[in-house]
């Protein structure tokens, strides 16, 4: 009886999949935040995520994360560690979700090269515990690269060319219902970005998201800000 319900799962989970429109452009709603604390090594950071598969009203995912972050002495390196909480939604007229927490871990590492390039190494390590799903994990590396297009620095009224690209790397495979592959997803970006003030950034993007069972553009807009306390 237990196998038999494990399949039904396993069917409706591919035909929540399937329903996926690759041909319809999404968009992701973002804000991300980095608090400084003076005269101390320690911080806070995290992002508030609204993502649709539609324009906006087709949930895609609600995603909540932020974590305490740690910056060694003269050192160009961020550590953090967080927790994250994501409803994700069902495509199409389906209003049912499912809920996943993560505790994370991960390395922010700046570097700049050619003058007015940007570059960011991001490592994160992910443990994940998904509803009616066995525990399992991911990881991920991200490189970001911000390119200053008025100024060398991204200092106020500069405009920048933004790019990155994420790979997901399953660690367990086995989720309890079904199996899942090895590589995860990968992720491709480019925007435009604007420096509002010494602490504030816009960005506007487009985004391709790749995985084992779709393909799909997403629009993304996006608030970034760092703070000082």
């Amino acid at each position: 009886m237990r196998n038999f319900l494990l399949g039904i799962s396993l069917v409706l989970s591919l035909h929540s999949f399937a329903q996926v429109e690759e041909s319809k452009l999404g968009s992701w709603y973002m804000y991300f935040y980095n608090v400084n604390f003076e005269e101390s090594n320690f911080g806070v950071q995290g992002d508030f995520q609204y993502r649709n598969w539609n324009t906006i009203g087709d949930l895609e995912q609600l995603l909540l994360r932020s974590g305490v972050t740690y910056r060694p002495d003269e050192a160009p390196i961020l550590f953090t560690l967080g927790f994250a909480n994501i409803t994700t939604g069902t495509p199409g007229e389906s209003s049912s979700t499912f809920n996943e927490n993560r505790v994370y871990q991960e390395a922010l590492i700046n570097q700049k090269i050619l003058q007015r390039v940007h570059l960011l190494h991001r490592f994160r390590y992910e443990q994940r515990w998904v509803e009616d799903q066995d525990f399992r994990t991911r990881f991920r590396y991200n490189l970001f690269v911000n390119i200053g297009l008025n100024s060398k620095e991204l200092v106020p009224r500069t405009f920048y060319a933004s790019f990155y690209n994420e790979l997901f790397i399953n660690g367990e495979r086995d989720t309890g219902t079904s199996e899942v592959e090895l590589f995860d997803r990968n992720r491709t970006y480019f925007g435009l970005g604007y420096v509002l003030t010494e602490s504030t950034r816009l960005q506007l993007g487009w985004m391709r998201q790749e995985t084992e069972t779709f393909t799909k553009n997403q629009l993304q807009f996006s608030l970034h800000q760092n703070l000082n306390f």
